[in-house]
């Protein structure tokens, strides 16, 4: 089972304490997955289709709870490699089916509403359930596992607009793009989607998204201190190695007895602990020298052995 389905699970068995966040949940997942159908007298009736038993049942409850209408549930297996069933709520042509359109706000009148919903999101309680309603008809949210990434996805560019403003409404950094003929309102941080869970009652599965994002983020630390020390390990054998081939180089070339005392000891030390940090150096040496101070000597002896093999290179002309 997907992240997606378990949280639509969950979302499904919410409802909403108040007739109003009832209707505009249904509202809302009308607007993502339902249709006007005309019958006979041309009377209007609606289809809703999901993928998602649960959601079937909860736009059933919905309808059932505030709506005396005559309804169809009608299952059909896909044909697809998956062949997952296919539900499809009807709402069955008839005169008082106009009530319904006229309350979810997709009929003003006679004319058809495209998304104008403002009269039922008057209230933070209802626009909640809008938005709960909108992730049940057409959400997903990836594994908190992977990439951070939740999307609302609609055919309706206004519908989608309205999205936004709803979820800017609650400090969510909503945007909007469109893919092929739909519009997706997405969320990318791990912050904003776990706001959204808690806006629209996912509690339990905001607790899981919590558990993992925990665990990822610390394991991500750990990565990131143990890239920083490997890397940090590395500069270090590089330098010493290079260090030590230029203190032989100054031998073979002068004799390290030529050296002035403090570049003599930090060549001798160097020599001696070919492996060893500035720290152990430092330690090593007991003469009471800074590590800014042994770099710094370390730092003329790799000069002075430059010096003597450009000294000793021959004239290129």
């Amino acid at each position: 089972m997907s992240f997606s389905v378990e949280v639509k699970n969950e979302l499904a068995r919410v409802i909403g304490d108040t007739d109003c966040c009832q209707v505009a949940e249904l509202a809302s997942l009308m607007r993502m997955g339902g249709a006007m159908l005309i019958g006979g007298g041309n009377n209007v009736g609606m289809n809703f289709i999901t993928e998602n038993a649960a959601v079937a049942r909860k736009v059933l409850s919905l309808i059932k709870r505030n709506f005396n209408l005559k309804t169809e549930v009608m299952v059909s297996r896909g044909r697809r490699l998956k062949k997952s069933n296919s539900y499809m709520l009807r709402v069955v042509p008839a005169p008082n089916v106009s009530e319904l359109l006229v309350t979810l706000g997709i009929m003003q009148g006679e004319n058809f509403n495209a998304s104008q919903d403002g009269g039922l999101l008057k209230k933070a309680c209802c626009r909640r359930a809008y938005l709960r309603g909108a992730f049940l008809g057409g959400g997903s949210v990836n594994k908190p596992a992977g990439d951070y990434h939740l999307e609302l996805v609609t055919g309706n560019n206004d519908f989608a607009k309205a999205l936004v403003r709803i979820m800017k409404s609650f400090g969510l950094p909503a945007r909007m793009t469109d893919r092929k003929n739909d519009y997706i309102v997405y969320l990318k941080e791990g912050n904003a989607i776990t706001s959204f869970l808690n806006i629209i009652g996912a509690h339990q599965a905001l607790l899981d998204f919590e558990n993992v994002r925990v665990v990822k983020d610390m394991r991500n630390q750990v990565n990131r201190l143990v890239n920083c020390e490997t890397a940090n390990l590395q500069k270090t054998v590089n330098a010493a190695v290079r260090q030590v081939e230029k203190i032989k180089h100054i031998a073979q070339a002068i004799g390290l007895d030529k050296l002035p005392r403090g570049l003599r000891q930090a060549a001798e030390v160097r020599l001696a602990y070919p492996e060893a940090t500035l720290n152990e150096l430092v330690e090593a040496l007991d003469e009471g020298v800074s590590k800014s101070g042994m770099n710094h000597r370390l730092r003329k002896l790799e000069q002075l052995a430059d010096d003597l093999a450009a000294k000793k290179a021959p004239d290129p002309s």
